[in-house]
């Protein structure tokens, strides 16, 4: 008798299929409405190619292309296509990784040169030659000596690199044609099922990220279910690259990053620093609001201390390390450990709890070459950082207080966000019951606030599970920002304690989270969110004064003194220029107003303002328009003028 399995569907339905059915032979006897669709499967939540045979039950459910779901597979599929038409183009080139990416995928390549933009044109016409061809995916397995010798054969010395990284002693791999990759997929059914396509950059990369391995040659591309979609994409790229902020922050005067300097290191120029302690000052308003007292440590600190702390045994990849009279330091890359010590400095009683430090702490760690991007990736940076020490029955409201105070500041920016539960990683310290009990208080806080949340398994800190908060900004981008870390563990290390109304010492729980996070990468979100078109509040220059002509000097230096006196930083362009041609130089500043000066403003004793979009308002006295911008400049209800409060 022939031996069955139980299919399981997600309409409730069930029914009793031959061992080795595969999932397309179900959706044809099925009559699935729309399986025309389908262009992969789960088996008990674990993706399947539609010809996969099926040899045990359980729940069985269908990926229709332009599901979420499908979008990596239909991408991932892409990057094979476009593999397979770079090794026919380009005869020699041998492949590393190629993965599907958000919004995307890229693959890897060494070849003997740099591909060009050029280049990518042949290969975009390739990849349609093999999608008109509509091959089929069809995967294979391979013991781990039959790989090797395959790929050996085959001169792809990465692909024999990760088998021989990899304890598995059977690879999936998958055809296309003449072509053959190490993949676990799934896959599309055909190449045929990839609609519309486009490479979109090549950038250089090292193999594995690491700037000792040979550096490769990496295509970015995307692929979409439809025209349409891909159309769309296109467009938000095209917006996001005029509004890169590499590209602004040279155009604007905000920063810069030298070679002669070293990589990850920025400069920021008088607009880009005064931009930062706008922010800065804003920080630090509102967190002595919020009950935060600021402290500051040292940015070097000894060896032992990061060793007790873990950070010796779990982060040392990404520190520097120092020797001052034979003694052996370590870069802060964290600001935690100068906190606890302050925390110790003294008994501390039930009564003076939770205790809030705050630092605006500037750190460093050594991010790989291949990952630093301007402002986004660096390797000196400052956190607005914070520490919260409490006792454990304080810790949902300190963590509900930290997120109200999360969910304010991102209304002030204008950010929507999605927030993620980030639990216990591999590589961790402490105990399971700390564990547990810092990601119940987390978990608790954001259920009993009906805050919808997805869990991200294994991507806590070392010492404790997170809330990560990911911004989106005004292209539908997400940012890792803000984050709140639970720790039992730290403390326990450090032996921090203090005296509860029983008398007796009692350890308490820490929460380490910053709002901004690095405010350089901040900095580089606000810019690219904005275009550089800063709010008035935030706008390192807010205003600035432009005589029609030279008989206009003397009433225009009254006018920017009285400007000045009001604390708006404001410049003036008195140049022998046309008003024209100063109006346009002032609009690529992206300052907010510029306020003309002639005749009429003269007499009137009054200003004629023009927004940088170019609407020219009526002419008004000096006061009425200072007012209005002041009442444009407020936060949380209160008018923020100049660069100190």
């Amino acid at each position: 008798m022939e031996n069955t399995i139980t299919i399981k569907f997600s309409d409730g339905s069930s029914e009793e299929s031959p061992s080795g059915v595969t999932v397309k032979r179900i959706i044809d006897l099925r009559k699935e409405d729309g399986g025309h669709n389908f262009i992969a499967a789960k088996i008990n939540n674990s993706l399947i190619d539609l010809s996969t045979p099926l040899y045990e039950g359980g729940v069985l459910d269908f990926i229709k292309m332009g599901s979420e779901e499908s979008l990596s597979i239909l991408r991932h599929s892409a990057s094979h296509i476009m593999a397979q038409a770079v090794q026919e183009v380009f005869e020699g080139a041998k492949v590393a990784i190629g993965p599907a990416i958000e919004n995307g995928f890229y693959y890897d390549f060494s070849y003997t040169r740099p591909f060009t933009i050029e280049d990518l044109e042949k290969i975009e016409k390739k990849m349609q030659e093999i999608i008109d061809l509509d091959l089929p995916f069809v995967r294979e397995e391979m013991d781990r000596e039959t790989a090797l010798n395959f790929f050996q054969d085959r001169n792809e010395s990465y692909k024999v690199e990760l088998i021989n990284d990899f304890p598995d002693e059977s690879f999936s791999l998958y055809r296309q044609g003449n072509y053959v990759d190490l993949c676990r997929g799934p896959h599309l059914p055909s190449t045929g099922l990839v609609k519309a396509f486009k490479l979109t950059s090549v950038a250089g990369a090292y193999w594995r990220g690491d700037e000792r391995n040979p550096m490769l040659q990496r295509i970015y591309g995307t692929a979409f279910p439809n025209d349409k979609e891909l159309k769309d994409y296109l467009q938000r790229l095209e917006e996001a690259k005029k509004r890169d902020h590499r590209k602004l922050g040279k155009e604007l005067d905000l920063f810069s990053i030298h070679e002669e300097v070293g990589a990850g290191l920025v400069i920021f120029h008088p607009k880009g620093a005064l931009l930062r302690t706008i922010l800065e000052d804003f920080e630090k308003r509102e967190h002595l609001k919020r009950g935060y007292q600021i402290v500051k440590g040292p940015q070097i600190l000894k060896l032992d201390l990061w060793e007790k702390s873990g950070h010796l045994d779990n982060y040392r990849e990404n520190m520097y390390f120092t020797e001052v009279d034979k003694q052996k330091y370590g870069l802060k890359p964290m600001n935690c450990l100068a906190h606890m010590l302050i925390y110790k400095s003294t008994i501390r009683s039930y009564r003076d709890l939770p205790i809030r430090y705050f630092e605006l702490g500037t750190v460093h760690r050594h991010e790989k070459t291949g990952v630093l991007h301007g402002l986004m990736r660096v390797r000196e940076f400052t956190q607005d950082d914070a520490h919260i020490i409490c006792t454990p029955e304080q810790l949902k409201d300190e963590i509900k207080k930290i997120i109200e105070f999360i969910q304010d500041v991102m209304e002030v920016f204008g950010f929507s966000y999605e927030i993620e539960l980030s639990t216990r990683p591999k590589k961790s310290i402490g105990s399971d019951k700390a564990w547990e009990d810092a990601t119940k208080a987390l978990m608790d806080v954001l259920l009993e606030s009906e805050i919808p949340f997805a869990v991200d398994k294994g991507a806590g800190a070392f010492y404790g599970p997170k809330i990560d908060v990911k911004l989106k900004d005004s292209l539908g981008r997400s940012w890792q920002c803000a984050t709140i870390q639970c720790d039992f563990t730290l403390p326990e290390r450090f032996d921090l304690t203090y005296v509860g109304s029983d008398g007796e010492r009692h350890r308490p729980a820490m929460l380490h989270r910053v709002i901004l996070g690095a405010i350089e990468r901040f900095m580089g979100i606000l810019i690219e969110h904005y275009g550089g078109a800063f709010p008035l509040w935030l706008a390192p220059v807010q205003m600035i004064i432009l005589p029609i002509t030279e008989r206009h000097h003397s009433y225009s230096e009254e006018v920017y003194q009285k400007v000045k006196s009001k604390k708006f930083r404001v410049e003036k362009d008195f140049r022998n220029e046309k008003l024209g041609f100063r109006i346009r130089e002032a609009q690529l500043k992206k300052i907010p107003y510029m306020l003309i000066i002639g005749d009429k403003e003269v007499s009137d004793c009054g200003v004629s303002p023009r927004t940088r979009e170019g609407e020219n308002l009526e002419c008004q006295r000096l006061e009425t328009f200072l007012s209005k911008a002041g009442s444009e400049c407020k936060v949380f209800g209160e008018e923020v003028i100049g660069h100190s409060y």
